[in-house]
């Protein structure tokens, strides 16, 4: 049974890289894409706020309401700062480094908790260890000697490169735990079943949701600072 999971996750992290892929290399794709993906993960983060608020009353609908109007305008912003990115030609590789970081951050994080194990990282997930955290920032590091190569021209400071793979990093772990907290909440596993071996499409991009708006503030900042 873990084996087919593993091999499910697999083949949809493999469709989704390609889909990404794509999305950069053609605008119509990219739109289709980032409405689609916005719309689904507002769904499913519309349900997990449901569950949360079970009570039908006047404070509780103001809250929830409150809360889906929230996400609904953030998700929104969400795809216009990532369209805006991959259109622009001179953010394409930028954006490409934000998303491999993420990447890598979520590879790392599984990757080095399955092996080393050890101490749990928060009562908020269970399945989140010490050692996870540790390899998503070693596995986001990995990617600075590449991108210093192709991106002397905006960062020729290795050390701000480093500085933006651990702050991306943290961001897509902080994104992941807020969306694990509520699932907790919520009491359910996963946001969804739309992708096989991953639950949700918000369990996908749970990280990617807080870590790219964070990351490209901070590269902007760095830009100006050196």
């Amino acid at each position: 049974m873990k084996s087919k999971n593993l091999l499910n996750r697999l083949y949809t992290s493999i469709v989704l890289i390609f889909l990404l892929a794509l999305s950069f290399n053609y605008s119509y794709i990219l739109i289709i894409s980032l409405i689609l993906v916005s719309l689904i993960s507002w769904i499913e983060f519309k349900s997990l706020i449901s569950k949360i608020f079970k009570k039908n009353n006047i404070k509780t609908n103001f809250y929830r309401l409150s809360i889906d109007g929230f996400s609904l305008i953030y998700l929104t912003l969400f795809s216009v700062i990532i369209f805006s990115g991959i259109s622009q030609d001179n953010f394409k590789m930028s954006m490409l480094y934000l998303f491999s970081i993420c990447i890598c951050s979520d590879v790392g994080g599984l990757l080095f908790g399955k092996i080393f194990k050890g101490k749990k990282l928060t009562k908020i997930s269970p399945n989140k260890t010490i050692s996870g955290s540790l390899g998503s920032f070693i596995l986001s590091l990995c990617l600075v000697p590449l991108f210093h190569l192709l991106l002397i021209d905006q960062f020729s400071n290795l050390i701000n490169l480093i500085l933006l793979a651990i702050l991306v990093s943290f961001f897509c772990q902080l994104g992941d735990l807020f969306i694990s907290f509520l699932k907790r909440i919520a009491k359910v596993k996963d946001t969804g079943d739309i992708l096989p071996g991953h639950g949700g499409l918000l369990d996908r991009i749970d990280g990617m949701i807080l870590a790219i708006p964070s990351g490209m503030l901070i590269w902007e900042f760095l830009i100006v600072i050196q």
